[in-house]
This record gives structure tokens, sequence and C-alpha cells, in this order.
């Protein structure tokens, strides 16, 4: 039996899955600012992808790339989200 294709679907479920929060808490936190923490992400991904020759841990590092490229988008729809009030916005405190 070949399993190279359910570790690969698995391994994408659970990058897929991390992105989800870490796009929601990074634009909580520190909001839209931080779009090239996953632009590096996604190259360094890409690259590694291209030079890694075992086919499973290259498709890791291609679907962490484009999954890290695609969270720059959804930085900024994560913004328009808040605004409109689906997601909470972070109160700043006031320094005295």
């Amino acid at each position: 039996m070949n399993f190279t294709g359910l570790i690969i679907g698995v391994c994408t479920l659970l990058i897929i899955g991390v992105f989800h929060p870490l796009v929601v808490k990074g634009e909580y936190y520190f909001g839209v600012k931080i779009w090239w923490i996953f632009l590096i992400a996604g190259i360094v991904g890409v690259i590694l992808s291209l030079f890694i020759k075992n086919n499973i841990v290259s498709s890791f590092c291609g679907v962490f790339a484009f999954s890290a490229l695609w969270g720059i988008g959804e930085l900024f729809e994560q913004k328009k989200r808040v605004e409109k009030g689906w997601f909470p916005k972070k109160k700043i405190k006031n320094k005295k």
C-alpha cells in the first residue's frame, strides 16, 4: 500500500488548521503589518520545496508555502471582518 497521498492530505489539513488561527490572532494582536512575515515564510517554503528530494517533505513545504502566501490576503480580509464586527477588535489601553 502507498500512504504518501494520505500523509500529504493529513499534513495539508493540519497546516491549514494552524494557519487559520495564526491569521486571526496575528491580525488581532499585530494588525496587517505582519504580512511580510507570511511573505518570507512563503518564499522560504517555496525554495525548500524546490530543493528537497523527499516527495512528502517537499509537498509539506509547498503546502506550508502557499498557505503562508494565502495568509497574506486573509490578513487583510480578517481586517475587513473585524471592521464589520464579525470578530472582536483589540482594545487599546491608554497609557497614563
